[in-house]
């Protein structure tokens, strides 16, 4: 049986993949975990009552964010597995303009709320916007791939365009913001 706990973190630091180690406030440590904190929320919006389609959306956005996160968590980009991919990106833009068909025009700003399965995919795109910056953070002194940038700048798009989806199909309006 393997142990969940392995102590070489104690000291602070925790293992990249290829082994090498470095401290846990590693920027590189803090764009993968906001990464795997943006699949925990969508974990929490997956627990309530989602149309098939939304589901099955969200249940692959899942599992690409583990692509993701492998991606950030490998800095030696001449190994090409579990990299992010423009296919990727393509999933989520598809997604996107599928949805945006059924919505009318944004004429103002929107609100975060509506349902509260809406609520919760607001809260995961702006989960989703922090781990981009974080891992813009990362760019500016380290290479990271570039689609993993591109991807959770989709996805936090694609993650507001689910709220409002959502919204619609329930018959609730978006929270217009009233200034």
């Amino acid at each position: 049986m393997v142990k969940i706990y392995t102590k070489t973190g104690d000291d602070g630091t925790t293992g990249l993949i290829g082994g090498m180690r470095v401290k846990k406030s590693n920027l590189r440590i803090g764009a993968y975990g906001s990464v795997d904190e943006i699949n925990s929320s969508i974990g929490m919006v997956l627990s309530g009552t989602l149309d098939s389609d939304v589901r099955d959306i969200l249940t692959k956005i899942q599992n690409d964010l583990f692509i993701v996160g492998s991606d950030l968590a490998n800095p030696d980009m001449e190994i090409t597995t579990n990299r992010v991919t423009a296919k990727m990106v393509e999933f989520l833009e598809t997604q996107i303009d599928r949805l945006e068909s059924e919505l009318d025009p944004i004429t103002y700003f929107i609100l975060p709320g509506g349902s509260l399965v809406a609520a919760q995919l607001h809260i995961s795109r702006t989960v989703c916007r922090r781990a981009e910056i974080n891992v813009v953070m990362v760019s500016e002194s380290e290479t990271v791939n570039k689609e993993c940038k591109a991807y959770l700048n989709r996805l936090s798009d694609l993650l507001f365009v689910l709220a409002r989806a959502v919204n619609k199909r329930g018959k609730i309006n978006d929270v217009a913001w009233k200034k």
